[in-house]
This record gives C-alpha cells, sequence and structure tokens, in this order.
C-alpha cells in the first residue's frame, strides 16, 4: 500500500493525534515536506514526540524518512503533463518546461516498466541469430542509438529507418531472428505492417511503444512508454529520451546476463577505439 493510500485509510485503529496528522498532511502533502517537524507539530497542534511516533507506526524510521518518502510518492504520482512550449515565453520558461515534463516522462516510464518484459525481451536478444531495429521519424534516432550499442555484441545488428528497406528486411526474417519495433504512439501505419511482417515470417519481435496500442498487439513483448505529449503539434521530445533509457536498460542487462568474461571483451572493443582519440 503506497503511503498516501495508507494515510487515508479510514479503518487504520489511530489515535486523535495521529489521526488529525494524517488528515492534516492528505490536505497539505507538499508543504509538510519542507516543514520541520516542530513546524508540523505546532500546525496539528501535537508534540514533537507524537509526530515521531505516528511516523514509526508507518514502519519508517522517522520523520526525515517520511518526508523522504512522502515526496518520492508525490513525484511519481504527479501527471505526467507536457506544459507546451507558447508564444511569448521567455527561455527561462523553454528551460523550465522542457527539463520538467523530461523528469515526468522518465519518473513514468520508470514506475511502470515491467521488469518480467525486460527478462523476456534481454532473452530474445541474446538467444537471437540476427537483430533488425526498426524506428521512423523521431524513432528512428533511438533505432541508430540501438545499433550502436548492440553492435558490441557479437550479434548481427542493423538499423533500418526507411520504410521500404524496413519491409524487405521484416519480410527475411527466420524464427530465430528478433524484430525491435520503436514507436511513441504505436499507431504509424508503416511500423504496424513492418511488425506483421515479422509475425509472418514467425520472428521474435520486441516492442518499444505505448501500452495497448496497435503495435504492441503485434508484439511478442512490450517495453512500455506512455506520456501526454501532442504528438501531432509537437516533434517527440520526452519520449524519446524514455525510449534511450529503455534501451541503455536492455544494453546494460544483456551485458550482465553475458557474464564476467564479456565484460573483457567488452573493454577490448574500447580499447580498440583508443587509437580513434586524439591525444592532448
Amino acid at each position: 500500500m503506497s503511503l498516501m493510500a495508507d494515510l487515508s485509510n479510514s479503518h487504520a485503529k489511530r489515535s486523535k493525534s495521529a489521526t488529525k496528522l494524517a488528515e492534516y498532511i492528505l490536505q497539505k502533502p507538499e508543504r509538510v515536506i519542507s516543514m520541520s517537524i516542530a513546524t508540523l507539530a505546532n500546525q496539528v497542534g501535537v508534540s514533537e514526540p507524537t509526530v515521531n511516533r505516528f511516523c514509526t507506526a508507518l514502519g519508517l524510521k522517522g520523520f526525515p524518512d517520511f518526508k523522504l518518502n512522502l515526496a518520492g510518492e508525490l513525484a511519481r504520482n504527479r501527471p505526467n503533463i507536457f506544459r507546451g512550449i507558447e508564444s511569448g515565453d521567455t527561455t527561462s520558461h523553454v528551460v523550465s518546461k522542457i527539463f520538467e515534463s523530461t523528469r515526468a516522462s522518465l519518473t513514468a516510464t520508470e514506475d511502470r516498466i515491467d521488469t518480467g518484459s525486460v527478462d523476456r525481451a534481454v532473452e530474445m536478444l541474446s538467444n537471437a541469430r540476427s537483430i533488425l531495429l526498426c524506428g521512423l521519424g523521431a524513432s528512428a534516432s533511438v533505432a541508430l542509438d540501438a545499433q550502436h550499442k548492440l553492435l558490441r555484441f557479437g550479434t548481427p545488428v542493423i538499423a533500418h529507418t526507411d520504410m521500404i528497406n524496413q519491409r524487405m528486411t521484416a519480410a527475411s526474417l527466420k524464427p530465430d531472428d528478433c524484430l525491435v519495433c520503436i514507436s511513441y504512439t504505436g499507431r504509424t501505419k508503416a511500423m504496424i505492417e513492418v511488425a506483421q511482417l515479422g509475425r509472418t515470417a514467425n520472428a521474435m519481435i520486441i516492442g518499444i511503444t505505448g501500452p495497448d496500442s496497435p503495435l504492441a498487439e503485434q508484439c511478442h513483448v512490450v517495453l512500455k512508454v506512455e506520456g501526454d505529449e501532442d504528438t501531432e503539434l509537437y516533434t517527440p521530445m520526452t519520449s524519446r529520451l524514455s525510449q534511450l533509457v529503455l534501451i541503455d536498460v536492455l544494453a546494460t542487462n544483456l551485458a550482465l546476463q553475458k557474464g564476467p568474461a564479456f565484460a573483457e571483451h567488452l573493454r577490448q572493443v574500447k580499447q580498440s577505439l583508443v587509437t580513434t582519440r586524439k591525444n592532448n
């Protein structure tokens, strides 16, 4: 049960003082985060030891721990709203809006990620004879980034960002090949059709896309990317960053799955790049 749900539980047995604390926190959670224990005790009309006992009764170490947990929960539950850039916005407003929406998007993706789906996707990539990465528009750069990350694993991998090449390659896949389809909306017809071609070829299909989308329905495993970006007006920005983070999650888990011996291979790959950099 979440902290806020615990506080609002009407069946919980609490003293009058604890009930007053719970009611005050539910009404003004954002304000409580910035309060000292003395200020909260004064506002509610209870003693500081009562506040501490209230926190430990919730399974926390004390008031500082309570505030940390409350702040984290509020951040996770804060609506993931993209405040659109408007005419007349100052540079300060633009910076604030973009960073705000990016943080919200990454938090939402982290909260909703299904580690079981990550494990299944990693298993598919690990067992694949070859990997085909497909993305269009803003998702094309994510496919290319994934190609860069996966090249070092020794499995043939290619990213196609042209729908004709995507269709031809997807139709040529074999059952032990893996197709990764990347689309924020999951409604792009060309990408859905590529996934359908992959299914017809009996390939393994991973989707990095919105849940319950037409594309998601064609995939064997879906890593969910959700948000409130208006893709009809703005080029997706925060969603692309969430997709990139999911690629990092897959690549890192894939490397860990291969064990310590593979770490030496990664060091050799990195060493091969040393001569490409100019010494100071």
